[in-house]
């Protein structure tokens, strides 16, 4: 696709749900062969956290990813999650970029830009299922993290987890570096 243009990261506000909830389809309906996801009555797939993003801003960061002026996806923060093993740690708990701006960039950028965002400690969960997520991830926290990351395994249904953990307070990786 070529160098893409310039990649923002920008935090979405309650007026953004409807613009989310429909990505989101698109983010489930591209995972469903993982997660064996199954449609609802209603012909959507649904996703119920959706609304905790803007009930629990301490916690919780929805971002829009917009190339140039377009939004082309999205990446969901949390920080604490209970099941981590340090509650403190910020994890990525969704991110989608449009099929069509995928592999020039922008997805890798876009990661940057949340891992800059917030100095802290970083979980990406990828699952076993999803190979080409994998790769990517891996690519990027490497690249991010100047190869100072831990890759492990966690039991995950209906595939395992491959966990990367990483620390963003040095900011390591700048876009403009890059």
């Amino acid at each position: 696709m070529g160098e893409p243009q310039e990649v923002g990261l920008d935090l979405a506000s309650p007026h953004d749900a409807a613009l989310l909830s429909n990505l989101l389809e698109l983010y489930c309906y591209d995972l469903s062969d993982t997660f064996g996801l199954e449609l609802g009555p209603d012909g959507r797939f649904g996703y119920q956290n959706l609304l905790l993003y803007w009930s629990e801003p301490e916690r919780r960061f929805p971002f829009l990813i917009r190339s140039g002026n377009r939004v082309v996806g999205f990446a969901f923060a949390t920080q604490g999650l209970p099941t981590a093993v340090d509650i403190e740690a910020f994890d990525v708990a969704e991110f989608f970029v449009l099929r069509r701006y995928r592999r020039g960039g922008i997805g890798r950028r876009a990661a940057f830009l949340l891992w800059n965002r917030f100095a802290a400690r970083w979980i990406v969960r990828v699952s076993e299922g999803n190979p080409i997520g994998h790769r990517f991830w891996a690519r990027a926290v490497a690249e991010y993290a100047n190869g100072v990351f831990t890759e492990t395994t966690r039991p995950g249904n209906p595939h395992a987890w491959r966990v990367l953990s990483f620390d963003s307070t040095n900011r390591r990786a700048s876009l403009e570096e890059s």
